[in-house]
């Protein structure tokens, strides 16, 4: 059974940083790709970074290319978001999820993540930057 705990989640200033981590367990890494998602008040749910650790592609959302950064640590079956230079439209719940990799290939899920096609998600982790 795929389970994904995400921690790391807080109230920040603009401009401060967060590291958002991802305790992820049931499935292999190699097989899966891993996306953050966020959520804001009002907003749908959109796709921040994804990664797949079976040939080391990376996406991000353009408004937080250069701010965030995505990395995993196979031992440790963590994956982490590093979030700098914080801005208050980053807010909202932050949440880990799953999709394998053969649909996320045949869905293009590296080019833009659907959370609708992803199948295990965490319970978030809410992050709020004040201006």
């Amino acid at each position: 059974e795929v389970q994904l705990v995400e921690s790391g989640g807080g109230l920040v200033q603009a401009g401060g940083s967060l590291r958002l981590s991802c305790a992820a367990s049931g499935f292999t890494f190699d097989d899966y790709v891993i996306g953050w998602f966020r959520q804001a008040p009002g907003k749908e749910r959109e796709g921040v970074s994804c990664i797949d650790n079976s040939d080391g592609r990376i996406y991000y959302l353009y408004s937080v290319e250069g701010r965030f950064t995505i990395s995993s640590d196979n031992a440790k079956n963590m994956v982490y978001l590093q979030m700098n230079s914080l801005k208050p439209e980053d807010t909202g719940v932050y949440y880990c999820a799953v999709i394998p990799r053969a649909p996320a290939q045949a869905l293009g899920t590296m080019i833009r993540p659907d959370p609708a096609d992803f199948e295990s998600w965490g319970q978030g982790t809410q992050v709020t930057v004040s201006s």
